[in-house]
């Protein structure tokens, strides 16, 4: 479980709506319009911080009282396992990246997981539930594509320079340049593999995507405000009641 106490709250939503579902019945949108959020992202643009800003707006705007958005990030894999009953270790053989085959064939023959489509087939699954749901933003597992179908959702892209996320991963992490910049490297070429081997599609079209924003010189505020008025504008409520933050 992750210690940053912001995916945390997002996650006790999570569970709470999944014990729960029928509190969902009174939500103010139709369950075909229920809004949502995707981010797809190359590695340290930005989708964690754009995330902390934007739920309170879209609590405020596109919310509802005593149901809060929340952000699924990190944990979402693990989550999306085990509400299908499967334990977490599972998610080591499910990362934006395709397994190789021969780690698969292993996994399977000796019984330590189910076929690795089925695996892939439940995440997607427990994804959509989520975002039938709604007010959930969701970052990374392909839910853009995932979700293609539900009405309700908005798809976002952030992309920076390489080089100034280099820098940002260096401040995170403490690492010198030479091993942010293979991290950066690897990361973003695992999940365009991700979604070219599940979904035979280029994570950079920027078709797929309602909006991509390039967060080098857009701060997250500036770019949380963007998105909400974007998404206001998608369900028809007025963008004149976006309330600027501080």
């Amino acid at each position: 479980m992750t210690p940053h106490t912001f995916l945390d709250h997002g996650l006790t939503i999570f569970n709470t709506r999944f014990q729960n579902p029928g509190a969902e019945s009174h939500a103010p949108f139709s369950a075909p319009t229920r809004p949502f959020l995707t981010i797809s992202r190359e590695a340290c643009a930005g989708a964690t911080t754009l995330g902390q800003h934007l739920v309170p707006l879209l609590d405020a705007q596109l919310g509802e009282e005593g149901r809060s958005w929340m952000f699924l990030d990190k944990d979402l894999l693990t989550h999306a396992l085990t509400t299908n009953h499967l334990p977490e270790h599972l998610a080591s053989y499910l990362p934006e990246d395709r397994v190789s085959d021969i780690k698969g064939m292993i996994g399977e023959i000796v019984g330590l997981h189910p076929p690795l489509w089925e695996l892939e087939q439940r995440v997607s699954e427990a994804i959509r539930h989520i975002a039938a749901l709604g007010r959930v933003i969701f970052a990374g597992r392909a839910a853009h594509l995932i979700t293609r179908s539900l009405s309700g959702g908005f798809h976002l892209r952030l992309v920076a320079p390489l080089e100034l996320r280099i820098k940002r991963l260096q401040a995170q992490q403490g690492c010198d340049r030479a091993t942010a910049s293979r991290v950066l490297q690897e990361t973003d070429s695992a999940r365009r593999r991700y979604v070219q081997s599940n979904f035979e599609r280029d994570i950079n079209d920027p078709h797929i995507y309602d909006l991509t924003i390039n967060t080098e010189n857009i701060l997250p505020a500036t770019a949380a405000q963007l998105v909400l008025r974007a998404m206001l504008e998608r369900v028809g409520a007025p963008a004149a009641a976006v309330t600027p933050t501080a």
